[in-house]
């Protein structure tokens, strides 16, 4: 598990607060919420080319993320060589 911390000045912290928003459980919940929907994506992704391919999909969504990067299905954008 990773921790990711960031650091906000005083007045981030009171405009976060002026919205009704407790800064540390608004941060979490849009990290989460991004971070699943980038799963999903990636598990749409592997569902297709692995019934493209004739590939058996692993069981949980975890497998599916560590198998697509293993096959190269998905790659992070810092990795992507651009021309």
């Amino acid at each position: 598990m990773t921790t990711i911390t960031i650091t906000l000045t005083e007045t981030q912290v009171k405009g976060l607060e002026f919205v009704g928003a407790d800064p540390q459980e608004w941060a979490e919940n849009v990290v989460t919420s991004r971070a699943r929907k980038a799963v999903d994506e990636i598990v749409k992704i592997y569902t297709t080319c692995a019934l493209d391919e004739g590939v058996s999909i692993p069981a949980t969504r975890e497998e599916i993320v560590t198998d697509a990067y293993a096959r190269g299905w998905v790659q992070n954008p810092s990795d992507v060589e651009t021309h």
